[in-house]
Protein backbone atom coordinates (compact mmCIF):
# COMPACT_ATOMS: atom_id res chain seq x y z
CA UNK A 1 0.00 0.00 0.00
CA UNK A 2 1.44 3.03 -0.74
CA UNK A 3 2.64 5.62 2.09
CA UNK A 4 2.15 9.43 1.60
CA UNK A 5 5.79 9.31 1.29
CA UNK A 6 5.54 7.57 -2.07
CA UNK A 7 2.68 9.58 -2.93
CA UNK A 8 4.95 12.82 -2.52
CA UNK A 9 7.50 10.77 -3.87
CA UNK A 10 5.64 9.94 -7.21
CA UNK A 11 4.58 13.53 -7.93
CA UNK A 12 8.42 15.32 -6.72
CA UNK A 13 9.73 12.44 -9.39
CA UNK A 14 7.42 13.55 -11.69
CA UNK A 15 7.84 17.31 -11.46
CA UNK A 16 11.87 16.55 -11.83
CA UNK A 17 12.17 13.89 -14.41
CA UNK A 18 9.14 14.39 -16.18
CA UNK A 19 6.12 12.05 -17.21
CA UNK A 20 7.54 10.48 -19.89
CA UNK A 21 10.76 8.78 -18.19
CA UNK A 22 8.41 7.97 -14.79
CA UNK A 23 6.05 6.39 -17.10
CA UNK A 24 8.71 4.68 -19.24
CA UNK A 25 10.41 3.54 -15.87
CA UNK A 26 6.64 2.15 -14.67
CA UNK A 27 5.81 0.91 -18.05
CA UNK A 28 9.32 -1.37 -17.56
CA UNK A 29 8.90 -2.32 -13.88
CA UNK A 30 8.51 -6.25 -13.79
CA UNK A 31 8.67 -8.30 -10.62
CA UNK A 32 12.00 -8.36 -10.38
CA UNK A 33 12.66 -4.85 -9.85
CA UNK A 34 9.16 -3.64 -8.69
CA UNK A 35 10.25 -3.23 -4.97
CA UNK A 36 13.42 -1.36 -6.19
CA UNK A 37 11.03 1.17 -8.42
CA UNK A 38 8.81 1.39 -4.88
CA UNK A 39 12.01 1.83 -2.90
CA UNK A 40 13.07 4.67 -5.49
CA UNK A 41 9.61 6.94 -5.33
CA UNK A 42 9.12 6.64 -1.68
CA UNK A 43 12.35 6.88 0.00
CA UNK A 44 14.92 8.27 -2.35
CA UNK A 45 12.15 11.28 -3.68
CA UNK A 46 9.65 10.95 -1.02
CA UNK A 47 11.69 10.89 1.87
CA UNK A 48 14.75 13.17 0.53
CA UNK A 49 13.81 15.43 -2.37
CA UNK A 50 10.66 16.79 0.01
CA UNK A 51 13.06 17.23 3.00
CA UNK A 52 12.86 20.82 3.31
CA UNK A 53 17.04 21.62 4.34
CA UNK A 54 17.62 22.26 0.77
CA UNK A 55 15.56 23.51 -2.61
CA UNK A 56 15.60 21.50 -5.44
CA UNK A 57 18.06 23.40 -7.57
CA UNK A 58 20.41 22.72 -4.71
CA UNK A 59 19.64 18.67 -4.49
CA UNK A 60 19.79 19.01 -7.90
CA UNK A 61 23.71 20.28 -8.04
CA UNK A 62 24.47 17.79 -5.58
CA UNK A 63 23.20 14.73 -7.57
CA UNK A 64 24.78 15.69 -10.51
CA UNK A 65 27.94 16.42 -8.85
CA UNK A 66 27.95 12.93 -7.07
CA UNK A 67 26.72 10.80 -10.32
CA UNK A 68 29.61 13.01 -12.35
CA UNK A 69 31.95 12.19 -9.37
CA UNK A 70 30.95 8.75 -9.50
CA UNK A 71 30.99 7.95 -12.72
CA UNK A 72 27.48 6.91 -13.33
CA UNK A 73 26.75 8.58 -16.91
CA UNK A 74 23.58 6.91 -17.77
CA UNK A 75 22.37 8.73 -14.37
CA UNK A 76 24.04 11.94 -14.65
CA UNK A 77 22.73 12.15 -18.16
CA UNK A 78 19.10 11.99 -16.41
CA UNK A 79 20.20 14.51 -14.12
CA UNK A 80 21.44 17.07 -16.60
CA UNK A 81 18.24 17.00 -18.76
CA UNK A 82 16.46 17.12 -15.52
CA UNK A 83 18.28 20.32 -14.54
CA UNK A 84 15.95 21.56 -16.49
CA UNK A 85 12.89 21.46 -14.47
CA UNK A 86 14.78 22.12 -11.18
CA UNK A 87 16.04 25.76 -11.77
CA UNK A 88 19.84 24.43 -12.01
CA UNK A 89 21.18 26.64 -14.67
CA UNK A 90 23.66 25.54 -16.76
CA UNK A 91 26.26 28.15 -15.73
CA UNK A 92 26.38 26.41 -12.26
CA UNK A 93 26.54 22.85 -13.30
CA UNK A 94 29.79 24.16 -15.15
CA UNK A 95 30.69 25.40 -11.84
CA UNK A 96 29.44 22.49 -9.87
CA UNK A 97 31.38 19.90 -12.44
CA UNK A 98 34.87 22.67 -11.99
CA UNK A 99 34.17 21.39 -8.36
CA UNK A 100 33.67 17.28 -9.01
CA UNK A 101 37.71 18.55 -11.20
CA UNK A 102 38.90 19.29 -7.94
CA UNK A 103 37.87 16.81 -5.40
CA UNK A 104 36.70 13.37 -7.58
CA UNK A 105 39.68 14.25 -10.86
CA UNK A 106 39.55 15.61 -13.97
CA UNK A 107 38.82 12.61 -15.57
CA UNK A 108 35.44 12.64 -14.04
CA UNK A 109 34.69 16.06 -14.73
CA UNK A 110 35.53 15.59 -17.93
CA UNK A 111 33.38 12.94 -18.75
CA UNK A 112 30.81 14.90 -17.13
CA UNK A 113 31.45 18.13 -19.06
CA UNK A 114 31.10 15.98 -22.03
CA UNK A 115 27.63 14.56 -21.02
CA UNK A 116 26.66 18.36 -19.88
CA UNK A 117 27.57 19.67 -23.39
CA UNK A 118 25.48 17.13 -24.92
CA UNK A 119 22.61 17.56 -23.41
CA UNK A 120 22.52 21.26 -22.13
CA UNK A 121 24.00 22.93 -25.43
CA UNK A 122 21.07 21.49 -27.83
CA UNK A 123 18.41 23.03 -28.47
CA UNK A 124 15.55 23.45 -25.64
CA UNK A 125 12.50 21.26 -26.96
CA UNK A 126 10.43 21.88 -23.42
CA UNK A 127 11.04 20.63 -20.24
CA UNK A 128 11.08 16.91 -21.03
CA UNK A 129 13.50 14.57 -23.50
Amino acid sequence: MPSGDFDRGMRVRREVLGDMHVDAAQAATTRLDADFQHFLSEFVWGAVWTRSGLDRRTRSLITIALLAGLGHAEELELHLRASRNTGAHPAEIAETLLHVAAYAGVPAANAAFRAAKMILEKPDVGKED
